[in-house]
């Protein structure tokens, strides 16, 4: 098949569209043009020096910023974010301007400034038809004073009593170490960015809102990761009887169960049937929306939901400031493995009878993987130990279950030759809370820092923990003290003195202090965030 190619045409031959011809001159600068499309018998060039299509236009203006929360006034009552340089800035930059929609915009962009001038400066581009046929474009800047001006919610935050909604957590504990892991989850869900107050109270904190929804949604968030149960109350504030308007004040009652990871917890009889027919001495090895046990002698486990457990509620048996620490003299495993957990035989005794009598103690324990002889562990010692608790006299009075009860229940291994003030190399970030009206006193700040301790180490014991959680690199200043104190040392003489400082052997302590060391991997970039305190 043949293709048809078009005949050549020479580019001279192709008509020209039709101009007016020159007829006339400029009566400014004489030079030739059309009488017919011409304005005022002027040349384009002569029109753009004599005639300014921006007339009208503003070219100074207002914009008013909160310092607080860097937001941007956007009349006539309206608070927009938007970053420097941003389209919505620009946005708001063009509304702010009167005149503007008398001409077309053609194109608008920022000029660099100062950041600290407190200056926005704005090029524009505009066209407008200045007779039939004739469109002038020009080019004009903008400048734009930036004032200080607090937004009604900053103002709010500042002023007592004006919060909406209040959430009250609550957790019947002599510890925090509950409300130190649900403060890193919700920093690291930052669901704490609409609270105007955090308030630490006896038992607990309150998160004061001054919005319903934002009160609602972190209710519904820590519905999400801890066992609770909530209520809610509401209070008449006003009431406008001409429009039947009202205003409330909402308060959500958060009350977490009171059983803590770790904790020895005796279920009742009933309870226990109903899950699975597990063992009713257990071990609480995880809080998560449910909360879960586990049989340490045949590794079976069991989920409380909050909805069972508030139908028949029960305190647990014994908390963490009751563990004992045990030596490992013997241990065999017995074969049966779930996850993390490897059951076997413990021969123990308790580490402050060691040299005072041979006392030992046969159980089975789920840590089979962990625990080796010689090591260490803690455990709750029950033998002549007396509870005041009725679910364990119903255990020790039942035929099925009276004579399972072990001398020893082991929970966790321990590190004796831990250093207290080690310099860790990551840290965690804590919320900006108030303190309540009370000071604390010596004893209550001494346990607080204890419970902090506390959560650090099972921060670095538990690798599932720290999976759900910010952890940042920390500051060398360690390794800057060293570095200082070698430079101050160059010119002594290798002598058995150090002017005072004592040599101490690193590695006295090192395979206990190896296994608890955290992968940098595993530690996020320090960077400062609003409402957050480093810890």
């Amino acid at each position: 098949m043949a293709m048809e190619v078009e005949p050549f045409v020479p580019i001279s031959s192709i008509p020209l569209p039709e101009r007016n011809p020159a007829t006339i001159l400029c009566c400014q600068c004489a030079a030739p043009i059309s009488g017919v499309d011409s304005v005022d018998s002027l040349c384009y060039d002569c029109v753009k020096l004599r005639v300014d299509v921006t007339e009208g236009v503003q070219r100074d203006a207002n914009l008013h910023q909160c310092r607080d929360c860097d937001r941007w006034l956007s009349p006539p009552s309206q608070w927009v974010a938007a970053a420097l340089e941003s389209r919505e800035l620009l946005s708001l930059c063009l509304r702010k301007l009167r005149g503007l929609n008398k001409v077309r915009i053609i194109d608008a962009s920022f000029i660099w400034t100062e950041p600290h001038s407190r200056r926005i400066k704005v090029k524009i581009t505009v066209q407008s038809e200045v007779s039939s046929g004739t469109i002038l474009q020009q080019t004009f800047e903008v400048e734009y004073v930036v004032s200080s001006h607090q937004c009604p919610d900053c103002a709010k935050s500042y002023t007592h009593n004006t919060w909406r909604a209040n959430v009250q957590v609550r957790q019947k504990v002599p510890h925090k170490r509950t409300f130190l892991y649900l403060e890193q989850l919700i920093l690291e869900a930052g669901v704490h960015k609409d609270t105007i107050n955090i308030k630490e109270v006896d038992n607990g904190i309150d998160f004061y809102f001054g919005q319903r929804n934002h009160a609602e949604k972190f209710v519904d968030f820590l519905t999400s990761v801890v066992p609770l149960r909530a209520k809610k109350s509401q209070q008449l504030i006003s009431i406008d009887v001409h429009t039947s308007s009202k205003s409330h004040k909402f308060t959500y009652s958060i009350e977490i169960v009171p059983i803590c990871k770790d904790d020895l917890v005796a279920l009742p009889l009933k309870m226990a049937r109903q899950c699975g027919n597990i063992a009713p001495l257990t071990l609480c090895y995880r809080i998560g929306t449910a909360v879960n046990f586990l049989d340490p002698s045949t590794l079976q486990t069991a989920d409380v939901s909050p909805q069972v457990y508030w139908r028949g509620p029960f305190a647990p048996l014994a908390d963490v400031r009751e563990l004992t620490e045990f030596t490992i003299m013997d241990i065999e495993p017995l074969g049966p493995v779930k996850g993390r957990f490897v059951l076997a035989e413990a021969t123990v005794r308790r580490t402050s009878d060691l040299g005072t009598n041979d006392t030992e103690y046969t159980t089975r324990t789920h840590l089979g993987g962990l625990l080796h002889p010689g090591d260490n562990a803690l455990g709750y010692h029950l033998t002549g130990t007396n509870f005041n608790n009725s679910q364990l006299e119903d255990i020790e009075n039942s035929k099925a279950h009276g004579s399972t009860i072990p001398d020893v229940v082991l929970v966790k291994k321990a590190y004796p030759a831990r250093r207290k003030n080690k310099s860790r190399t990551w840290k965690l970030r804590r919320m900006n809370k108030e303190d309540g009206e009370m000071l604390p006193r010596k004893q209550d700040q001494a346990r607080e820092e204890a419970d902090y301790e506390m959560f650090l180490r099972d921060v670095e014991e538990d690798q599932e923990m720290r999976g759900v959680m910010n952890l940042y690199k920390a500051e060398r200043r360690a390794e800057a003290r060293k570095k200082k104190a070698a430079e101050d040392m160059e010119g002594v003489e290798e002598t058995g003195e150090t002017n005072g400082v004592e040599e101490v052997d690193g590695d006295e302590d090192g395979d206990d202090d190896s296994a608890l060391e955290i992968p940098l991997d595993q530690l996020r970039e320090e960077f400062e965030e609003m409402n957050m305190d480093e810890q």
